[in-house]
């Protein structure tokens, strides 16, 4: 069998390989999340339990904001790790909580958010539009 036609195969199976992969993929919607940014943000919106501080359910109320743009700021947005306090320990306890600064944008607003995140849960403190 010639070099080319062997590239031929390879190239033909790879093809079919890719578009298998790209339909089990897309059904699962699945998300690989390696960066730090997107792990933190993935692992705030995965919570079993997500509360409101009395502020932040207050701005829901007033529908000042609503929940699917807090959802879009915890999808979008960009961690602030430099003034984020994260818990480093390695114990398992449900007391183990980090707090994080979330920047982004509502209606076009620079605003920023501030959750405490613990193990199995996770609390919207603050909200800063600004």
């Amino acid at each position: 069998m010639s070099l080319l036609k062997r590239v031929g195969f390879y190239l033909v199976g790879v093809s079919l390989g890719l578009i298998f992969l790209a339909y089990f993929f897309r059904e699962k919607r699945a998300e690989f999340c390696y960066l730090p940014n997107c792990r933190t943000l993935k692992s705030i919106r995965t919570q079993e339990k997500i509360e409101f501080s009395p502020s932040v359910q207050q701005l829901l109320d007033n529908n000042t904001i609503s929940e699917e743009q807090l959802d879009s700021l915890l999808t979008f947005g960009e961690v602030n790790f430099s003034k984020s306090d994260v818990d480093r320990t390695q114990s398992l306890s449900e007391e183990k909580c980090s707090t994080y600064y979330i920047d982004g944008q509502i209606n076009n607003k620079p605003t920023e958010l501030v959750v405490k995140n613990c193990r199995f849960k996770a609390e919207i403190l603050d909200i800063d539009i600004k």
